[in-house]
């Protein structure tokens, strides 16, 4: 054989046989075979021959005739592989080679083209033809540049997912070369946005992630007390979570008052179907099931925020007030021009017009819903500040149509939701979702592990993650390549400014609960106080300063045995005034306003077990929920769009809804496929929009 020829054989040993690989088969291709022009995809190739040296990918007619490095339809991107010394930027990749590739197809490429491979001037493989789909975009969005990132292209005003169905064609970060799945990531916290995220990751392969949890326990805000050391399945717990949105998993339905059809709410669906997911990885075990159950929302028999009073002193239910309307207070007696403060309100809901092609948009899409709020401006004003400082309303009347203490923007998304007809909880406490996932995060847990400060390395492109064990005051330190963060650190890295005032100054509502443990269900009875209804489940509230909601188990009903009521639950103003009592002052008011809500069987049945917290004081919150302050979630929000230092955030503040535990799932689900764009890993980051958003939300 003429020495010439050499150069472009190699003999690859199969077994104990002898296979000769022409040079210009020493690349493979195993797809894909099927793009949508305009977009990205992912190019995976084989590698039959150890080839080392500059390697480029090309796009162009299949015909050898016509086959050069410089006559293709264009140059999809060029890098070196093996023992080439620019090779080692690959050193995740077996042998330096890597076998994954970012392809940016362009809007005008042609159908039925070929992937091909070269080293320089020589042919290393081509592909079988390549079908090349043309399909019109949702919408205009920003074209193609040198440098396109995620938030260059999700919609972070609405269906940042519509976005992500874009992305998956387009390329994040000009990168060429697709990032190896052994890189270590860590998840800074272990509340729902950051097992979601852990649970995402597994599910594409990833398996070097770590969570670093201050706290003793997995699950963040989602918590549930069992009181006096009992077990879950005794059922005498409480919600120990933040917002009476949490005390709940969420809305199923609502109705729709012109068609007399109910309608269902599509986002807290991907709660269910976590559950269903984490339930099969368990192998549905009985200890670890979550399992859904109805949620009582409103009940006629639960107490009324009224100053009137029974004549044995006791505060009137709904029902009484229902009976005997003089029992409500008329609060109009109170203004200073009843008239005017009816116009106010008024000219808000007429600017809010919240109607019911908005109630459907909101909960058949929140994300639609959303972009419309941001829009219309809803979100750049709160109600008292719409009509003092929009509509140059009087401050007093303003003040008593809202305070004008209020700065909370006017995003609607809640106002539908409450309006649902049938709610569901998780069995035995909202706890049991998180436990469910330990035995997929016990051994990839670092708890009680304080992240102290954080901090980027250019050099190494390394996130240096500083924590402190508990009870240890030297600190640790863990390199990373990557971090998803659901929580602030102490210190940061030097982010930009936008980034930078989102994490420091997004505004966090306060709020307190405390749940108290009595000998029985004593409320379940008629006449367990005279002419007392029966309560079961229900939230209602009072007018003893302090107290807000009380709720009554949904769970259990009629049962035998001690029973838990949620007797205090409060956010805003008051939870902060409620945090400054001792635990002693706070739980004391608030047995007495259980005796005056009840009457005397409340303080005979009561066991002196009770559970109190409040978050805003709470070292492993420090605030209840994010509630942003107008103008804040359409100025924040993008921000955590752009991945800055390697560094991904994720929770429920992220997130276009608020208090939810679906808003922290989703959180996750965004900031998951924004580190997989990123990383190139388009097939990943289609799999788990495809899987966790696309089944029931309409793209």
């Amino acid at each position: 054989m003429a020495p010439s020829l050499l150069a472009f054989l190699a003999v690859l040993a199969v077994g104990t046989a002898s296979v000769v690989v022409p040079r210009h088969e020493s690349v493979g291709f195993s797809g894909p075979f099927e793009v949508e022009a305009d977009g990205i995809a992912n190019i995976h190739v084989t590698y039959n021959l150890l080839i080392s040296g500059h390697l480029s990918l090309h796009y162009g007619s299949c015909d050898p005739s016509q086959m050069s490095p410089d006559s293709h339809h264009h140059l999809i991107g060029r890098t070196a592989v093996g023992d080439h010394p620019l090779a080692r930027r690959h050193v995740e990749h077996p042998s330096q080679r890597p076998e994954r590739f970012v392809w940016i197809v362009p809007a005008n490429a042609p159908s039925d083209g070929c992937l091909i491979a070269y080293s320089g001037s020589d042919l290393l493989g081509r592909s079988a033809p390549v079908l090349v789909k043309h399909k019109k975009s949702r919408r205009d969005v920003l074209r193609k540049r040198d440098n396109v990132a995620f938030a260059d292209i999700a919609d972070s005003e609405g269906p940042w997912f519509d976005g992500v169905e874009y992305l998956k064609q387009k390329e994040p970060e000009s990168a060429f070369v697709a990032a190896s799945k052994t890189k270590k990531i860590g998840i800074l916290g272990g509340g729902m946005s950051g097992l979601m995220s852990s649970f995402l990751l597994t599910s594409v392969g990833f398996h070097d992630w770590q969570i670093i949890e201050a706290s003793a326990r997995v699950g963040g805000r989602v918590h549930t007390s069992y009181l006096n050391g009992t077990r879950p399945d005794q059922y005498q717990y409480q919600e120990r979570v933040p917002s009476s949105h949490y005390q709940h998993n969420g809305p199923d339905e609502i109705p729709h008052a012109e068609t007399n059809e109910t309608i269902e709410i599509q986002d807290h669906k991907m709660v269910f179907q976590l559950a269903d997911a984490i339930n099969n990885l368990n192998g549905n075990d009985s200890a670890l099931m979550v399992k859904f159950i109805k949620w009582i929302q409103s009940s006629p028999n639960t107490p009324a925020s009224t100053s009137f009073r029974l004549p044995d002193g006791t505060v009137p239910s709904k029902a009484d007030i229902a009976a005997n309307p003089a029992l409500a207070d008329n609060v109009t007696l109170t203004y200073s021009n009843a008239t005017a403060v009816q116009a106010a309100s008024d000219a808000y809901d007429s600017w809010i017009n919240l109607d019911s092609a908005k109630v459907r948009a909101a909960v058949t899409n929140v994300f639609t819903a959303h972009k419309a709020a941001v829009a219309a401006g809803y979100l750049d004003f709160s109600e008292s500040g719409y009509l003092r400082y929009k509509l140059g309303i009087d401050a007093n009347i303003t003040d008593e149509v809202d305070s004008i203490g209020d700065n909370l923007d006017s995003w609607y998304y809640e106002t539908p939701y409450f309006s649902a007809t049938t709610w569901r909880t998780i069995d035995q406490g909202l706890s049991k979702l998180p436990m469910a996932f330990m035995p997929l995060v016990s051994n990839r847990t670092l708890f009680n592990s304080s992240i102290q400060a954080l901090s980027y390395n250019e050099t190494t492109n390394k996130v240096t993650v500083s924590y402190r064990p508990t009870a240890d005051p030297r600190i640790r330190l863990r390199d990373l390549r990557c971090a998803v963060l659901a929580r602030a650190p102490v210190e940061t890295a030097s982010y930009t400014s936008l980034l930078s005032r989102a994490i420091q100054t997004l505004n966090y509502s306060p709020a307190c609960k405390v749940s108290m443990h009595y000998k029985t269900r004593f409320w379940e009875h008629d006449n367990y106080a005279p002419g007392k209804k029966a309560i079961f489940g229900g939230c209602g509230a009072t007018d003893i300063p302090g107290v807000g909601s009380v709720c009554y188990p949904s769970y259990a009903l009629n049962s035998s045995g001690p029973g838990v009521i949620l007797a205090n639950y409060n956010s805003g103003l008051p939870a902060r005034s409620l945090g400054s009592f001792t635990e002693a002052q706070h739980v004391a008011h608030i047995q007495k306003a259980m005796v005056e809500i009840h009457g005397a069987v409340a303080a005979e049945q009561w066991t002196g077990n009770y559970d109190r917290i409040c978050w805003e004081q709470n070292e492993f919150q420090a605030g209840a929920w994010c509630s942003p302050l107008a103008g804040q979630q359409s100025l924040y929000l993008p921000a955590y769009y752009h991945t800055e230092k390697n560094t991904v955030w994720v929770g429920e503040h992220t997130s276009f809804t608020h208090a939810w535990i679906w808003s922290a799932l989703e959180s996750a689900v965004r900031g998951t496929t924004q580190l997989l764009l990123d990383m190139g890993l388009v097939d990943e980051a289609k799999e788990v929009t495809e899987t966790r958003m696309a089944r029931w939300i309409s793209v």
